[in-house]
């Protein structure tokens, strides 16, 4: 009863729209929208931002209303507006509202696209104050905890009246609090908020915080948005803030008012994050954001919305294609894709379709298509969602019951902790103590209910990993490190340890260019590296790591493996290095075969089907009454990829998670790009031991993931006091 529920709907506002309309969730709400459309004609659609790159594009994806399959023509940017100096909010209005205005750019803040969506500027309100702690303390050379600069950063807890302190991931979180924590002499009230905690445990921060009892919070990307605290007078950015986008959203958690400026503090939790922190205060000081677009619709989420529609009224194959195609996302998905994708939802496709279980949707004689059964509908709505979660584990409070000698048992007594990934309480054994919700606890074991904890005072807990915790670095960003990094005279505002430590960097090697890469081999303890600084952010280096080794393998230079941070990559092998043709080894055409030849082979293309898979509806999580374990579900898609590519090579959910490879974990056109940049401009320096830049990337190895045979062996070689003393040598 859809089209009847939302006839008379007269308005949706999407707020913060910027941070959703480039995700998977985007491409499923713009779906949503434009049936909306067609539901309730007379129905408007606002979206509002105020860290919007460029309104046009956001504008443009707001547009349901306009029928479409080849791109719009692309119009000038309107404004650059954002955080405290201005918002943009764009306006869908239907084609007989008096709202739309008579001419093509209406004066007062007003303006139109070519397809007459409204794009309205609001004024900026006070400008921000950005300030970058510089630490009494050393600063180091790699990691991200921030351990050096918890004292400093109490201190301003204390003196502020109430204080937000964002990090970047769960794991940051956890550490970070205990860190502040072990420090509070003076009980300070401090509260800990991230994703996975307890959503009452979360709750009761929120309405502390809101009662305005807490002095501070170590919270993740949970507090970015929608948060109006008035008593927040300080927000600090534990580590990078990756963008600028991203920082405005924090920094405007701190005094919620027009005309207040909000007050921030970056602490920088290493040399190279120095050089981003600045980066991001200078970009946000001269009003520039960075933010990703993103072009064509995931086929996963457009296989989810066919069978939503197919559970409520139906829908006929030829009006639902011209629905879908109002959505720019999907604003060129040709007929042949659209009729294959359909047929995927119906029966699996063709490798599939002897299979009685994937056969989800069927066409009745009116030429109407439905679910196939209510069990079809009623799976469909408890799997919904494009938001995979890693495989999570419940944590309680438990403790052991039973009589002395007769055998004691760990029973769940106590409340919910929340969740933690499956993969991390697989890691461990009972006794093993780890951080989580804010304490530290002891492992007992697993029942049906979850995993069972005791609170301990271990000393050297284990800190849980999240998968996909790590924001990537932005484009925007990078070019500013890279600017920032070959010019001297823009050092004068870092640290005296920073410009002391880029200096002789020039002095024993080469700074590298923004226009071009800088690539240094050197030996060291009987092995032979290559180090080379991109700056273009882990996901990219990680691929790009990839793909160096198996051609430097074809060269027979015998590579040993590789390690990535978010600015440089160094590989290493039992070979000399220096003598390879690097134009060759960095040419571009490493992103056909090799790239698919790699992939071919990658456990990661078959981790990303796994999540196409859950999206797309070819697997279910969660039944009536029951719930398949991560394994479960991994074992029913590793077979199904299996098949896929050994029988339909070229099946649409393949298809989709190439594409969400390529984006989302590989960020190969990101790569493709730098290769581009760098073709006929790569510089390589030859030395006779590290580098002082080379350092950071050396240290990540034993904290970052190792790829390659012989990590053990190295990480013996792998000293931070040696690698320093090595480095900063004069001789």
């Amino acid at each position: 009863n859809a089209a009847a529920f939302f006839a008379d709907l007269k308005c949706v506002i999407i707020d913060e729209i910027h941070a959703i309309a480039s995700q998977k969730r985007g491409d499923l709400l713009c779906l949503g929208l434009a049936a909306l459309a067609e539901w309730a004609p007379a129905c408007r659609f606002i979206g509002l931002s105020a860290t919007v790159r460029s309104p046009e594009v956001l504008a443009d994806w707001l547009d349901v209303r306009t029928q479409r399959n080849t791109p719009p023509p692309p119009a000038g940017e309107v404004a650059r507006e954002c955080g405290s100096q201005g918002a943009a909010a764009a306006v869908s209005v239907p084609a007989a509202s008096p709202l739309r205005p008579s001419g093509t750019s209406p004066a007062g803040g007003v303006g139109e696209t070519s397809h007459g969506v409204k794009i309205i500027h609001a004024a900026g309100g006070a400008q921000a104050h950005i300030d970058i702690l510089v630490s009494r303390e050393r600063i180091p050379w790699s990691g991200h905890s921030g351990r050096f600069a918890v004292p400093e950063v109490y201190e301003k807890i204390k003196a502020a009246s109430t204080t937000l302190v964002f990090v970047n991931t769960r794991s940051q979180a956890e550490l970070l609090f205990q860190e502040l924590w072990r420090i509070n002499e003076d009980n300070l009230p401090i509260a800990l908020h991230h994703g996975s905690l307890d959503k009452e445990q979360r709750r009761k921060v929120e309405t502390a915080m809101s009662a305005g009892v807490l002095k501070g919070v170590v919270c993740t990307s949970t507090l970015d948005l929608g948060i109006d605290w008035g008593g927040v007078d300080l927000v600090i950015q534990m580590g990078a803030p990756k963008g600028s986008a991203r920082l405005i959203q924090r920094i405007g958690r701190a005094n919620h008012r027009m005309d207040e400026a909000s007050h921030a503090l970056l602490v920088p939790t290493n040399r190279f994050e120095v050089l981003e922190c600045r980066a991001a205060e200078d970009a946000v000081n001269a009003g520039e954001l960075d933010g990703e677009t993103r072009e064509t619709g995931a086929l996963d989420a457009l296989a989810q919305h066919v069978m939503g529609r197919a559970c409520g009224e139906g829908f006929r194959l030829d009006a639902l294609y011209d629905e879908v195609c109002r959505a720019a996302p999907y604003r060129n998905l040709d007929w042949e894709t659209w009729e294959r994708l359909v047929d995927f939802v119906a029966t699996g496709g063709y490798a599939l379709k002897t299979y009685d279980r994937f056969r989800r949707i069927v066409r009745l004689p009116d030429g109407v298509w439905h679910a196939r059964t209510a069990q079809d509908a009623q799976q469909h709505r408890m799997n919904v969602g494009v938001i995979v979660e890693a495989p999570m584990l419940k944590v309680y409070k438990a403790q052991f019951v039973g009589k002395k000698g007769s055998g004691k048992r760990a029973v769940r007594t106590g409340r919910k902790l929340g969740e933690i990934e499956e993969y991390f309480i697989s890691t461990l054994s009972p006794g093993d103590t780890f951080l989580f919700a804010g304490e530290v606890l002891s492992f007992l074991g697993i029942n049906e209910d979850g995993a069972l904890v005791t609170s301990s005072s271990s000393d050297s807990p284990a800190i849980p990993s999240y998968d996909g915790g790590k924001f990537p670095l932005s484009t925007f960003l990078a070019e500013r490190v890279r600017d920032m990094v070959q010019d001297p005279a823009r050092w004068g505002h870092l640290p005296e340890q920073v410009r002391d430590w880029l200096s002789l960097q020039r002095l024993r090697s080469q700074l590298p260019r923004a226009d071009g890469l800088l690539v240094e081999t050197f030996p060291r303890a009987a092995r032979f590296y290559l180090v080379c600084y991109p700056f273009e952010g882990r996901l990219a280096h990680q691929t790009l790591g990839m793909l160096l080794t198996r051609r430097l393998e074809r060269m027979r230079l015998r590579p040993m493996g590789f390690v990535a941070n978010e600015y440089a990559l160094s590989v290493w092998g039992l070979r000399d290095l220096s003598g390879v043709d690097l134009d060759a080894l960095f040419a571009e055409d490493m992103m056909g075969d090799d790239l698919d030849a790699w992939l071919a082979e990658s456990q990661l293309m078959m981790r990303t089907f796994r999540n196409c898979a859950l999206i797309a509806g070819l697997i279910e999580r969660r039944f009536p009454g029951q719930e398949k374990s991560g394994r479960q579900v991994t074992m029913s898609t590793d077979l199904i990829y299996n098949v896929l590519r050994e029988h339909e090579p070229d099946h649409i959910l393949l298809k989709a998670a190439w594409a969400d490879a390529g984006t989302g974990l590989l960020d190969i056109h990101r790569l493709g790009a730098a290769l581009a940049r760098i073709r006929g401009h790569i510089t390589h320096v030859d030395l006779d031991r590290i580098s002082p830049l080379a350092v950071p990337v050396m240290l990540e190895i034993g904290k970052e993931p190792v790829y390659g045979e012989g990590h053990e062996s190295i990480l013996a070689d792998i000293s931070s006091e040696d690698l320093i003393a090595e480095a900063m040598r004069l001789d």
